[in-house]
């Protein structure tokens, strides 16, 4: 597998959906995962991520114009002990819940699927950070339909341990802006992790679809303490 620009990857798609990150800092200080969302209707653009304890939460940025909440508003980032739960969607919850009670990662998504928005079926992908004593180890899951059969869901599960520093991956929902949008295939990819928290930001939202785009959220975690950084950047203001 070849080592790839992240500004690249995001780039070359107009519309990945939704992505997720995660990886370790150049220096190898930090965990880091970055989670962005972005939106063809004006029910997907009107959102903002907002600050919700230890994690965030979407919100209607307009709530006069929010039709349909059901796929749109939910907690995409919540923190369970040294664990961090990265999601596209209400199964932070389901995870959450979950490994509270003593379930893997794996095992806690065994009773969710991909969304119920035919004719996508858009993947649910999910992601954890272990974050303990001065090691790290993360892993990402995916959850969609059987090349666009809702009868079949196929759940891969991309377990990385003692990541390399300046590494990453990255998923995401779609291959690209089609009708219906194609699901996300094969491995998360593999990329570069490059710069300090707020470099990092700069790049990864410079290089989403300016139409498209709609909300990030970047975390640095120092490996060290657990202590961590956060940055919100909303298109809607």
């Amino acid at each position: 597998m070849k080592l790839l620009s992240l500004e690249h990857q995001l780039c070359e798609n107009s519309y990945p959906g939704r992505g997720i990150v995660i990886g370790k800092s150049e220096d190898g200080k930090y965990a880091v995962t970055a989670y962005f969302i972005m939106g063809r209707s004006t029910n997907s653009r009107n959102r903002i991520f907002v600050e919700e304890g230890e994690g965030i939460r979407t919100e209607a940025f307009d709530p006069a114009q929010l039709t349909d909440p059901s796929l749109i508003i939910y907690a995409p980032v919540r923190v369970l002990g040294n664990k961090t739960i990265v999601t596209n969607g209400d199964q932070t919850d389901t995870i959450y819940e979950g490994m509270d009670q003593q379930q893997t990662f794996e095992q806690s998504l065994r009773i969710r699927e991909f969304e119920p928005d035919a004719p996508n079926y858009t993947p649910r992908i999910s992601g954890i950070m272990h974050v303990e004593n001065g090691s790290y180890n993360y892993a990402m899951s995916i959850l969609k339909s059987n090349n666009g059969n809702p009868d079949a869901c196929c759940r891969y599960t991309f377990a990385y341990e003692n990541p390399r520093s300046g590494e990453g991956h990255y998923i995401h929902t779609y291959m690209g802006d089609k009708t219906p949008l194609p699901s996300f295939e094969g491995e998360p990819e593999w990329v570069a992790m490059q710069g300090d928290i707020d470099t990092f930001t700069k790049r990864v939202w410079e290089s989403l679809n300016e139409e498209n785009k709609v909300s990030l959220f970047v975390r640095y975690i120092d490996i060290a303490t657990g202590s961590y950084e956060s940055r919100i950047v909303n298109k809607n203001k």
